[in-house]
């Protein structure tokens, strides 16, 4: 039995509470964890805001611990090692995306690392609010000795949301990429479009986040509510990431890429409001694509890119007693741009 933090309810809040984590299968590492990030995605399973969340719920997929067991079969990782955990914690490791390293995309549905069901014994897994976890080796990854540990626990979410599709649609030095948002998402994604040598354009609803997205290293940002500002911007770009998670209207976006663009929706999980002018496009050969997280593979060498560019995200540290006033800080906007909690706090209560 460890520690934790859950929820009872959708209305509950978070709470102490014990779970039980498993003895060590034989591909097993037990870690013991030292900072969680807080993503916006726990609160919407705290919430049950998508339907389909099992209480009690222990959120928590931005995990940093240190090894403190490996199973016999497991060879790559000894006590001691600094590791991490993203947003699953297996698959079905047969399919088609799994050979390529593409777990997230598992045919026969991955596992998350939380408010899922393990694919051995049925019991439903629980996150990185707690002390301890319990995981296979193979979706665990080596966090190299050059990263801040607290500052790279969010990179094995938001860190590799906006670093998998930009490397997966090519983008490169001389590249014209627009970040659609300044959030936890759009603040990593302006780090590595600028570290892969592109030309990046921050665009906000927000006058007040001007000074902030060229202190994050964007060349240039737009006001997206400034239909001038917009007109001057039309079919100049190659990429749009957009990491905006709630409806907004894709279209004026889609008329500032060039023939041959591409618009990546990383934020967005609901339908798309208002209507999408197909013509624009139709008469351009855009792309409208979508992205999920990365592989287990990807997710090492998206660690591996940070360490040797010296890429972190901004956090802000949080004690774990105050995390309900934290999710209710991030619905505002106020956090800059990761709540990371240190897990002493919890071990220490």
């Amino acid at each position: 039995m460890v520690k934790a933090y859950a929820a009872k309810s959708a209305t509950s809040g978070l709470a102490e509470h014990a779970i039980e984590r498993r003895t060590l299968r034989d591909d097993d590492v037990a870690i013991d964890i030292e900072y969680c990030g807080v993503c916006h995605t726990d609160i919407h399973y705290v919430e049950n805001d998508w339907g389909g969340t099992v209480y009690p719920v222990v959120p928590g997929h931005e995990i940093i611990g240190r090894v403190t067991e490996v199973g016999p079969k497991v060879s790559k990782y000894k006590p001691g090692d600094v590791v991490g955990v993203g947003c699953l914690v297996d698959s079905c490791r047969s399919c088609s995306a799994c050979d390529e390293g593409l777990e997230q995309y598992c045919l026969n549905g991955m596992v998350p690392t939380y408010n899922g069901e393990d694919r051995h014994d049925g019991s439903i897994t629980y996150g990185g609010y707690s002390e301890r976890i319990v995981v296979s080796d193979r979706f665990v990854v080596k966090v190299p000795d050059a990263l801040d540990p607290a500052k790279a626990a969010p990179l094995l979410c938001a860190g590799i949301t906006t670093y998998s599709p930009l490397r997966h649609y090519g983008v490169k030095k001389g590249d014209k990429v627009g970040v659609i948002g300044m959030g936890g998402l759009g603040h990593m994604g302006v780090k590595f479009a600028k570290a892969l040598g592109a030309e990046v354009t921050i665009f906000t609803r927000s006058e007040a986040k001007v000074k902030e997205a060229k202190k994050q290293g964007a060349d240039h940002v737009v006001i997206s509510t400034d239909a001038e500002q917009m007109q001057a911007v039309a079919e100049t770009f190659d990429f749009m990431l957009d990491t905006v998670p709630v409806k907004h209207d894709l279209n004026p976006y889609l008329n500032c890429l060039k023939y041959d663009g591409t618009h990546i929706i990383v934020g967005l999980l609901e339908p798309v409001e208002p209507a999408l002018e197909a013509g624009a496009l139709v008469m351009k050969r855009r792309v409208l694509a979508g992205s999920l997280i990365g592989g287990l593979p990807e997710t090492q060498e998206m660690l591996d890119f940070c360490a040797e560019h010296d890429i972190h995200c901004d956090v802000e540290m949080l004690d774990i007693k105050n995390i309900n006033e934290a999710y209710e800080r991030m619905k505002q906007g106020d956090v800059k741009y990761r709540f990371v909690i240190d897990m002493q706090s919890l071990k220490q209560r």
